[in-house]
């Protein structure tokens, strides 16, 4: 955890000098970028709030997302992961969501993913997903590993440019 602090404190300034809030919907990360994010001093000013949406049963109850939002959808995907941050703005009213997904391991997931597969996605002023293979099945390091490259990709999308944003 103490690797993500860095970075986490860096964003929450950002965040708190735009006046800007943020949510999150976690799964394999267990609650690492929530985590991370409210451990810098202040987070009450920019984060709203979080789910582990580990389960179909957590997206329906936590971020009221029916069944029928992924229809088509395969899981631990970059689409997927995009469909739960967008679930997130709605759910929330953030300026910015970020959405995890993926197979901390030891084994891999039920769509044949291998473990170390995951997917984030960010939805607000800017949209970008990304998908990072770690080729590990160490489940804590992965955890550690999802969690730090969704914060890095909430930075690229907090530095993106105003031309970039809709």
């Amino acid at each position: 955890m103490r690797d993500l602090l860095p970075i986490a404190a860096k964003l929450g300034a950002i965040l708190k000098d735009r006046h800007e809030t943020i949510a999150i919907a976690e799964s394999s990360a267990g609650g690492l970028i929530s985590a991370a994010l409210l451990a810098v001093p202040g987070a009450s000013a920019y984060f709203l709030g979080g789910a582990i949406v580990y389960t179909r049963e957590a997206r329906r109850t936590l971020l009221d997302l029916p069944d029928s939002a992924f229809a088509g959808i395969r899981g631990v995907t970059e689409p997927l992961a995009q469909v739960l941050a967008r679930g997130t703005l709605k759910r929330f009213s953030p300026a910015w969501s970020l959405a995890e997904v993926g197979a901390a391991g030891p084994t891999g997931s039920r769509y044949g993913d291998p473990a170390g597969h995951s997917c984030i996605a960010v939805a607000g002023p800017v949209e970008r997903s990304i998908t990072i293979e770690t080729g590990s099945d160490d489940r804590v390091a992965n955890m550690r590993a999802f969690a730090a490259a969704a914060l890095d990709l909430l930075a690229q999308c907090l530095a993106a440019p105003p031309a970039d944003r809709p």
